[in-house]
């Protein structure tokens, strides 16, 4: 995945926060809000300045440009605090920095865009060396690597740039706009003008630097919580006693876990029971009943059946058995105390978020531009669409027994392979023994996807490999100087097949942030529209991993099992979505809830959403997998955008294949840059977001394999 916002908290204020964050959390909860609201109150004297000054600024620059005049005044005026100057001082202020001519408006959109790319260009560097350590496989991270991993040098950016009147410059000049504007006008708008309301959304709120630092705290937290969250295989053990998986191998929850369940679909001897085992394994976390002497450590062996813990076998040649005996004391809800901190913290922004006064609100009409209202339908419509039971009737077939909750990740919808998942692995770590040898093999590997010699240099040119701590992830750059940075886990023997498989989904990130940076015109537009749109792109390239093998060719029978593959995919992620969608909205409803309120109620959600939509096809009901995305705890309501982007993705992967030239094709798709959703997608295939092809392949698909 793209890497998360990420949050850090300043280390000149972090010991500040630690007193002052909880008193403001629990005013959150009870929801006292006066002090915020105080806060963001205009001086009585702004209507009589607001008339004031479009008078004189419309005697002044004519009446054409009255209408610019009212929308400036109109955002200057909500935002403006006594804080930042009397009367006189706001009317001299804006008598001396409103840009009355197109040549004066000009010269200042060029100015900000410079230097903004500088400006967010070079804290975004710091703050990617700042988590250098954390981020990647360096060796342990100590107590002051956290703290900085934890500080973000922009953190007090936003609130500077309202203190010296930067941001007021910007809301007098350029226009702020509404979802629905967007929406309804966009389809009009020049690109200029699409940069321009970009270039406005920065100070779209003024959120004072201590509620980011809150923010950037919890994150933080999160982060480094799941990025350590590893499952020992090799010291589970069934009711014999017997150990199914090697004795090094440990796997990260959920990432991990999730990918071994459907390599083992390879394994015709232990791989039914290996399933049944991580499906227990992952039961335990999502209800917190897992013991907590299990997480990360390979000192103990465990039956995830029975849940008893005991040390290790003393002949386990890579560990020694613990000192002393081991209970099963399970975890103390540290998952669901991890996502109340983000909630509590995130709510902290709410009082200064007007137009979207929830993080739900943010994350649909502000970062995906989409209305959560039609993202729900489109996710709804795939899961109650009657390809479901169809498609699981075929892979019961395949599989030859009936099915079990874990195989809403079957991945067997794929070409009829002569390697298995041990040759896969082999063939991939000699190709990449280290993160350099696939930097190396980038320019290949775009060569063999179709783009250009000289673009592909290009891009693989803009982009570092990293050895990553956790699963992997894609971090941009900012500015068009600085390189986008893939990071893929590479184990001591070399990359295996699933970490050629997720770096070739983070390649597909950053070539489409390399594009959408160093070749748009304008960098405020640069980008895609939302995270959805850079998951698609990715999944786009993650598709053909086996053709950058060289062990798979396109065909028809191709094309039909990659759709089925796609739609039992998206079926699996919308569900996760919906769960991670209520829970957030339980959690406004109960904003005083504790840890253990929090897990029954994800618990019941996962439960009801899977007895809705899963049950009649599974034959089970009250199941929890649905809840066991790390995503949930550490990414702040990112789920939907996987789901959306399986439909985007769709969509390109179509619209390529009949256009014939992926490489270009995906180059001119990413150079449209972060306009309205629709409209990107109107621009790149002709139609709006849509699950309708993907439906529409499947119901073809379906007709073509029998089985």
């Amino acid at each position: 995945m793209r890497h998360p916002r990420l949050f850090v908290v300043s280390l000149a204020l972090i010991f500040a926060l630690a007193c002052s964050q909880e008193s403001r959390m629990k005013k959150s909860q009870t929801g006292s809000k006066e002090s915020a609201i105080e806060s963001v109150k205009p001086p009585a004297w702004m209507p009589e300045a607001v008339t004031k000054l479009e008078k004189e600024l419309a005697q002044k620059y004519g009446e054409s440009q009255r209408l610019r005049i009212q929308h400036g005044l109109k955002q200057v005026s909500e935002f403006w605090r006594s804080s930042d100057g009397n009367q006189k001082a706001m009317e001299e202020f804006v008598a001396g920095n409103f840009a009355g001519d197109q040549a004066a408006l000009d010269t200042m959109f060029g100015r900000f865009e410079n230097l903004f790319e500088q400006t967010f260009g070079h804290m975004s560097e710091i703050t990617r060396e700042y988590r250098q350590q954390a981020d990647l496989d360096a060796g342990p991270i100590q107590s002051y690597d956290e703290l900085f991993a934890a500080y973000d040098p922009s953190a007090h950016l936003i609130d500077d740039f309202f203190n010296n009147k930067i941001a007021f410059t910007v809301l007098l000049n350029f226009p702020l706009t509404t979802l629905n504007e967007r929406l309804a006008e966009g389809d009009k708008w020049t690109r200029r003008q699409w940069a321009e309301t970009r270039l406005a959304e920065v100070f779209s709120k003024r959120v004072p630097a201590d509620v980011n630092l809150a923010i950037a705290k919890a994150s933080a937290d999160s982060e480094q919580y799941i990025a350590e969250y590893n499952i020992w295989m090799g010291h589970l053990l069934d009711d014999k006693g017997q150990r199914l998986f090697p004795t090094e191998m440990f796997l990260l929850s959920h990432w991990n876990l999730r990918d071994e369940i459907k390599a083992d679909y390879k394994d015709a001897q232990n791989g039914l029971a290996k399933q049944r085992m991580i499906e227990k394994v992952m039961e335990q976390i999502v209800a917190q009943t897992i013991p907590q002497a299990v997480i990360n450590n390979p000192k103990v062996d465990w039956n995830p059946f029975t849940n008893e813990v005991k040390p290790a076998a003393a002949n386990d040649s890579k560990t020694s058995p613990a000192s002393q005996a081991v209970g099963n004391t399970p975890e103390p809800n540290t998952r669901y105390l991890r996502w109340l901190d983000d909630f509590r913290a995130s709510k902290l922004e709410d009082p200064y978020s007007p137009t979207a006064p929830t993080l739900i609100a943010r994350c649909f009409d502000e970062d995906r531009q989409l209305p959560e209202e039609r993202v729900q339908k489109m996710f709804e419509q795939v899961l109650a669409s009657p390809l479901a039971p169809r498609v699981a009737t075929l892979i019961q077939k395949r599989l030859g027994r009936s099915l079990e909750p874990f195989d809403i990740w079957y991945n067997g919808f794929q070409p009829k392979s002569e390697y298995s998942q041990k040759e896969l692995d082999e063939i991939v770590q000699k190709k990449y023994p280290n993160a350099k040898a696939f930097e190396a093999d980038i320019p290949n590997l775009l060569q063999k996807l179709g783009f250009p010699p000289d673009r592909a240099k290009f891009a693989a040119a803009n982009i570092v490999v990293d050895p990553a701590r956790g699963s992997g992830h894609a971090m941009g750059a900012a500015m068009r100087q600085a390189k986008a940075h893939l990071r893929t886990r590479i184990d001591k023997t070399g990359m295996n097949y699933k970490g050629f498989n997720i770096a070739i989904h983070e390649l597909g990130h950053n070539v489409e942030q390399t594009f959408s940076l160093n070749a748009i015109d304008y960098y405020t537009l640069n980008g895609v529209p939302n995270t959805a749109f850079t998951e698609a792109l990715a999944f786009v390239f993650q598709a053909r991993d086996l053709e950058l093998l060289g062990l798979q060719a396109s065909d028809s029978q191709v094309e039909a099992l990659k759709a089925l593959n796609d739609y039992w995919a998206t079926f699996e992620i919308c569900g996760v979505s919906l769960v991670d969608m209520r829970a957030w909205h339980w959690l406004y409803d109960n904003p005083q809830a504790t840890p253990e309120q929090l897990r029954d109620a994800v618990l019941q959600i996962s439960k009801e959403i899977w007895n809705k939509f899963y049950a009649p096809i599974f034959n089970k009901k009250d199941v929890v997998l649905l809840g066991i995305y790390s995503h949930m705890i550490n990414s702040f309501l990112y789920l939907p955008d996987y789901p959306i982007g399986h439909m985007i993705a769709f969509q390109l992967e179509e619209h390529m294949n009949k256009a014939g030239k992926f490489g270009p094709e995906f180059e001119r798709v990413a150079r449209q840059g972060r306009i309205a959703p629709d409209l990107w997608m109107k621009g790149a295939t002709g139609s709006p977001v849509s699950p309708e092809a993907l439906l529409a392949a499947t119901e073809n698909a379906l007709k073509l394999i029998k089985d």
